[in-house]
């Protein structure tokens, strides 16, 4: 019973403060695998506060932790969990899509031939006119200035050097990436999960 409503009535919750749902929204719950190790990094792996609760009661996840606050239907209360934990392992894809996105966390959003992370784009190494592909292999960030310098040449007839060879990254190798960029808001409870570059805030 308890289960079916809170399932099928998350839209009625309310804060045990009496506060509208929509104040809830600054709650967000870190979802960890079954190993205890987030799903991600970057992004960060978090779920809505009703997306969390529901798993809950589906019994796909165990609360770790709960933030200070609590929600409520009309026949039960409940803590909102800050931090749940998948009851069945996820196993990650061995190597992550090549976006533009995940090409600029492997290159750790700083262009690979002068370190300026300010208007990033992408270069081939090896130009299309030449045969070059695009691969990870051979595409590397970089600014929009060191990109219209080199224009469609390679580094060596450009004169440029790459501070890193391209490779293709795991996804291990990209969340290890990840870690050295967290993200703005680490709620406390957070913290002995998540293994960041930088010392967590209280």
């Amino acid at each position: 019973m308890f289960k079916t409503e809170l399932i099928e009535r998350a839209a009625v919750f309310k804060s045990a403060e009496g506060d509208p749902v929509r104040s809830l929204e600054s709650c967000p719950a870190l979802v960890l695998n079954a190993d205890y190790t987030p799903l991600s990094y970057y992004p960060l792996s978090l779920w809505p506060w009703q997306t969390a609760i529901k798993a809950v009661f589906l019994e796909r996840v165990d609360i770790v932790a709960t933030y200070d606050r609590a929600v409520h239907s009309q026949s039960l209360d409940m803590a909102v969990p800050s931090v749940i934990a998948l009851r069945q392992y996820v196993k990650p894809s061995q190597f992550p899509a090549f976006t533009r996105f995940n090409l600029f966390l492997r290159d750790r959003f700083a262009c690979q031939y002068c370190g300026s992370p300010k208007d990033l784009t992408y270069d081939h190494v090896t130009p299309r006119r030449q045969g070059g592909k695009t691969t990870w292999e051979n595409i590397a960030t970089a600014c929009a200035p060191c990109n219209m310098k080199k224009g469609g040449r390679t580094p060596k007839e450009a004169g440029m050097h790459l501070q890193y060879t391209p490779i293709r990254p795991t996804s291990w190798q990209l969340q290890q990436q990840g870690k050295s960029f967290p993200p703005n808001f680490l709620h406390e409870t957070w913290r002995d999960w998540l293994y960041w570059d930088i010392e967590l805030e209280a």
